[in-house]
Parts: C-alpha cells; sequence; structure tokens
C-alpha cells in the first residue's frame, strides 16, 4: 500500500482527498496543514502539523513518515491577495515548492502539484497541454513559476491544473462561487457578476479523484483537469438558481472592468480534457451532477 501525504490537507482539495482515503483505503494517508486537523473524522488516517514555509518542519514530516508521493494542495490562490502580497505569494507557491522538490529528489518521492488555469492569458481557451502560457496576474506568475522549477527537477512529478474548484466542507465558513452564489440568492441579496469571463468549473471530487489516479498510475507530465462544461461566471450562478429554484432577478450582469479588481483575470480558459481522460481514466461530473452532490452534502450538514 502507497503512502501519501497531502499537504493543505485543511482546504477544500485537501479535505476531499481524506474524505475519499477514508471511505475506501486502498492507500495510507498522511493529511498535512499548519494548525490543528479541521476534518472532522480523525480515524483512517495520521495528521501531523507542518508549516509549508519552514524547511526543517517540512523535511522532519516527510522524513518521519517516508511517503510514496506528496500531493501539494497547499498555496496562496486568493488572486487579488497575491497581488498585494507579492512576497508571500512567492512564499508559499514558489519556495515552499522547491523545499518540497528538493526532498522529493532525496528521497525518490512523487511529487503531484496542483497549478490553475490562470497561467492562460485567456485569449485562446480552452488549452491543451502543451498551450503556451501567459499569465496576466502575479498569482499566475507564481504558479507558472513553480510549474518550470518542477520541470526542471530530477523527482518524478505530475502537475495538475485545474480551475474554479467547488464543493462541501464542514466548516461552514469555507466557501466558494457555487455556495456563495446559493446562500446570496437564498437570502434574497443582491450580486453582481461577470458576463464576460468563461470558465470550466470543477467538482472538488473530481480533482480529489484524479489526484489519486495520478498517484495510483504512477502518472509523469502536465495534466489539465477541471469540470467539462464551459460556461460564462454569470451563467455559472444562473444554473446554480435554476437548480436550487431562487430568484436569478436579483443577479445583475457586468463587466470584468467595471469590478476594478487589483488583479487581471483571463477572459476565456478552459481546457481540453483528452489527455487525463486517456491516461488517467478521469470521467468527471456534469456542472448539474455536481450541483447534486453539492445539494446531498449540505442536507447530511444541516443533519
Amino acid at each position: 500500500m502507497k503512502t501519501i501525504l497531502v499537504t493543505g490537507s485543511n482546504g477544500l482539495l485537501g479535505q476531499k482527498i481524506t474524505e475519499r482515503l477514508c471511505a475506501g483505503a486502498s492507500f495510507r494517508l498522511i493529511a498535512t496543514s499548519k494548525g490543528m486537523n479541521r476534518f472532522p473524522v480523525s480515524d483512517g488516517y495520521e495528521y501531523a502539523e507542518m508549516d509549508i514555509l519552514n524547511p526543517e518542519n517540512v523535511k522532519e514530516v516527510i522524513v518521519r513518515f517516508q511517503p510514496d508521493a506528496i500531493i501539494h494542495t497547499a498555496a496562496m490562490t486568493n488572486v487579488d491577495t497575491c497581488e498585494t502580497e507579492k512576497d508571500m505569494a512567492y512564499q508559499l507557491n514558489v519556495e515552499a515548492v522547491k523545499t518540497l522538490l528538493k526532498i522529493c529528489e532525496e528521497h525518490n518521492i512523487q511529487l503531484v502539484h496542483l497549478s490553475t488555469d490562470f497561467i492562460f492569458d485567456g485569449a485562446n481557451g480552452p488549452y491543451d497541454e502543451i498551450a503556451a502560457p501567459n499569465p496576466l496576474s502575479y498569482y499566475g506568475m507564481t504558479k507558472l513559476g513553480a510549474e518550470e522549477i518542477i520541470k526542471n527537477s530530477r523527482c518524478k512529478w505530475v502537475v495538475i491544473r485545474t480551475i474554479i474548484v467547488y464543493g462541501v466542507v464542514s466548516d461552514p465558513s469555507r466557501s466558494n462561487i457555487v455556495l456563495w452564489a446559493k446562500n446570496a440568492l437564498e437570502k434574497g441579496i443582491p450580486i453582481n457578476v461577470v458576463d464576460d469571463q468563461w470558465r470550466m468549473p470543477t467538482l472538488a471530487e473530481d480533482l480529489a479523484e484524479c489526484c489519486l489516479l495520478a498517484v495510483e498510475k504512477d502518472a509523469y507530465g502536465v495534466y489539465n483537469v477541471s469540470g467539462k462544461d464551459m460556461m460564462r461566471i454569470v451563467e455559472l450562478v444562473y444554473r446554480v438558481a435554476d437548480f436550487w429554484g431562487l430568484d436569478k432577478s436579483i443577479v445583475t450582469e457586468v463587466s470584468s472592468a467595471s469590478l476594478d479588481q487589483v488583479a487581471r483575470r483571463p477572459v476565456r480558459t478552459g481546457f481540453i480534457l483528452n489527455k487525463a481522460m486517456t491516461d488517467l481514466g478521469y470521467n468527471p461530473h456534469s456542472f448539474e451532477e455536481g450541483l447534486a452532490l453539492v445539494d446531498e452534502q449540505l442536507k447530511k450538514i444541516k443533519l
């Protein structure tokens, strides 16, 4: 049985990987994050506190557990915060990767690294794995920088790029675009949503499954992994409203420019998923299937 160590296990993707492995333990899981474990179940895996910015701490934890693979989900992902706090973004998104790579090379560990559609400028989406990157934001630059360092390393590596991840965890304070839209519309709060950006939103369970497939199949290289439905962000919100029978009239369509955001966003990303489907057996849910799963999980939390 392979041992997998997950960084950022308190995040949405990290918790979904934990959930998946607790449900069927085909791997031994070491969940790591900064601070206390926030996953509601403590059986079926081991948890270790690990500060990704402390190289000595990182090395001690990894050497102690001797994983066969590391799934690196920890990152600074708030695009505007990365623009205003560049030093911290670089530390978390690039320097932390260098630390992991050094240890992976020394101990022959596979590194599965999470990246983003924001390495692209959005002029020619959807993209395949060999499309030329051109990030518009500092966030995108740091994630591309990490990819380039990984590709030049001597360890076994996989880069999994993804787009707008959504899903449910037990901590109600953790949100994403689907939960944000649902909650606002349920409360009758008018919302402004961009009508000139296209994405392929990704169910967290699908992304978690693909990360595990990459380890299971001992994959190597870059994989673009997202949902299969391309839509404008405002259409995403309309589809959320339709699914839960909510009032769409309080949604105002606005242009990206009108939001005056700190960081630039790509207009149209999206991924061609053939490589992940063929090599890894990736088979994502449709967006409505994903919403049905979210609905089911929200009902369980309320019980």
